[in-house]
């Protein structure tokens, strides 16, 4: 036995008696994915393998320790608080309000009916007008929520799914409008269908002619958009559902490389869109294992692109994610405690790497933040970027033996999920047969029951309650917004030219009925002034709606 192993054999030993005398907390440890046990220790023997095949440089394949050379060197990540709620109005205020604040993109919140592609005065849409996000039916309404914004100067991201396709069309005309051709604007729409399948609901249409609508818009972009992202392939939303870290990342790849393959099939070459693909993740409370979680992931996706679909170009390869905070994780008692939990999150997503980053509002268990809330926010993480030094070097936490062992152990754990799903058929036949969901289901299960039990503690829910809490002021939704939004909807079909919307309407019908690619017909109908419910319609009459199987 090497005198390294003698003495670490010691040691143990020494640890176990004390550990008799002075029992630790807990039987064993475990990250917040169960199946990884968390050791007394981590020494040099727990970190395997070849420096450069596993880590190498920032900015160099794998990219395990960033995307970038010189990462925060050069620049901050883009600050890019998620907003949106009541009038196109309103949250042209609130987006002006956080530019002035030092925010650098925007990030747009859409109500209930905007993201299953309803207009304000659909029956469908009653009672839920501008209350989870802002209301927008027409280029009419994107036209208020980005006035006085120059979109030659700021990216924007736009969190929208099934009428991803309109939504970015709204974008482009009022771009064209202020004077901006298409090439020149950026942005991300989050456009990941399959995981609306697996975890939130905002889904239209059947899988194949949603994955139809994400090609399209993959050829499209490729030829008149090349700055924007055209797809946000979003882990967040999976683990707010429950997920464990490591199903995060699996399933998010599980349905990247879905996404990918469809577009080869569709015969798109891969270093034409792979480089504009770009991934969200969550930020949970777990502050070690979600900085392993970020690196783990891109270096399971440069793998992925350069052995399983020959991308050439090193950009293809490159995994850049956009991080929101865990708005699971917050808690309704004791809001106040929810800015700890949003600064420790934060500060994983840096030290994780990320490109972007949403920091939650304090209050937004109880409601959409207000104000003040929003702008505590913010300056959390302008607080970790000029004041902390963590961004001054790139990686730091790289070499630790623990953050190494753990980034193997989360790649371990997803690719053996992702070889899982690989044999199911991909990601829309493990969706299609509840796989996901019930992997998903049966890991959130067991979050509650820790918490029930009282083995994971939340402080404030199950710990350390305070009795008789006052009660926080809340951001309040206009009651009047829906009849103001429906009224000014009616002005719009009666002012503009119908004859013309119904012709652009009836194009996009055929073209949906074959095989051209829909955008350039979605554009038009947009700058016709046809509505969002009335362009989701004609493709909801092409493609049927999807009805879920019950697991």
């Amino acid at each position: 036995m090497s005198d390294f192993k003698q003495r670490l054999h010691d040691w143990a030993a020494k640890a176990d008696k004390a550990a008799s005398r002075f029992p630790e907390r807990r039987e064993t440890f475990n990250t917040s994915s169960e199946t990884i046990e968390v050791k007394r220790l981590y020494t040099a023997e727990d970190v395997q393998g070849d420096y450069m095949e596993k880590l190498g440089f920032p900015g160099e394949y794998p990219y395990t320790r960033g995307v970038q050379p010189t990462m925060y060197r050069s620049r901050f990540w883009t600050m890019r608080q998620y907003s949106g709620f009541g009038s196109a109005e309103e949250t042209n205020l609130r987006f002006k309000y956080l530019l002035e604040n030092g925010q650098t993109g925007l990030s747009t919140a859409f109500d209930l009916p905007t993201q299953i592609g309803y207009d304000s005065d659909d029956m469908m849409a009653k009672g839920e007008v501008g209350k989870v996000g802002v209301a927008i039916s027409s280029l009419k309404d994107m036209e208020t929520l980005l006035s006085g914004i120059a979109l030659d100067k700021v990216s924007t991201s736009m969190t929208i799914n099934a009428p991803a396709s309109v939504l970015l069309a709204m974008y482009i005309a009022v771009a064209e409008k202020q004077g901006v051709s298409s090439d020149k604007v950026s942005g991300t729409i989050q456009n990941d269908i399959l995981k609306e399948y697996v975890a939130r609901g905002t889904y239209i249409y059947p899988p194949a002619a949603s994955m139809r609508l994400i090609t399209d818009i993959f050829g499209y972009c490729a030829e008149h958009v090349p700055n924007w992202n055209t797809i946000s392939i979003s882990g967040y939303h999976i683990r707010e559902a429950g997920s464990t870290a490591v199903q995060e990342v699996a399933f998010t790849l599980s349905n990247a490389i879905a996404y990918v393959e469809a577009a080869v099939k569709a015969g798109l070459d891969v270093d034409r869109f792979a480089p504009r693909l770009s991934f969200f993740f969550n930020a949970h409370n777990n502050f070690l294992e979600e900085v392993a979680k970020f690196r783990a992931a891109r270096r399971i996706w440069s793998r992925i692109m350069k052995e399983r679909f020959a991308a050439k170009d090193p950009k293809s390869w490159q995994l850049r994610f956009h991080t929101q905070t865990g708005g699971s994780t917050l808690t309704a008692q004791q809001p106040d405690n929810n800015i700890v939990r949003v600064t420790m999150q934060a500060l994983a997503a840096v030290l994780g790497g990320t490109q972007s980053l949403h920091t939650n509002s304090k209050d937004e268990a109880l409601a959409l933040p207000t104000e003040e809330s929003a702008r505590i926010a913010l300056r959390t993480q302008q607080i970790i970027a000029y004041e902390s030094g963590v961004a001054d070097t790139i990686d730091p936490l790289a070499g630790s033996f623990y953050i190494e062992s753990l980034t193997d152990e989360i790649e371990r754990q997803a690719l053996e999920y992702i070889a899982k799903i690989d044999e199911m058929g991909g990601a829309v036949k493990a969706i299609e047969q509840g796989y996901m969901q019930r992997e998903i289901q049966n890991a959130a299960y067991q979050a509650q029951m820790a918490i029930e039990d009282g083995s994971a503690v939340v402080v404030g829910v199950n710990k350390f309650r305070l009795e008789n809490e006052p009660k926080p002021e809340l951001q309040k939704i206009n009651p009047e917004l829906e009849r103001i939004q429906n009224e000014r909807l009616a002005e719009l079909r009666k002012t503009r030219d119908n004859d013309l919307v119904e012709a652009k309407l009836a194009a996009l019908k055929l073209a949906a009925q074959g095989t051209d690619n829909l955008m350039p017909f979605i554009v038009d109908a947009v700058k016709a002034y046809a509505t969002l419910g009335e362009i989701c319609n004609v493709m909801r009459d092409v493609f049927g709606e999807y009805q879920p199987a019950q697991w």
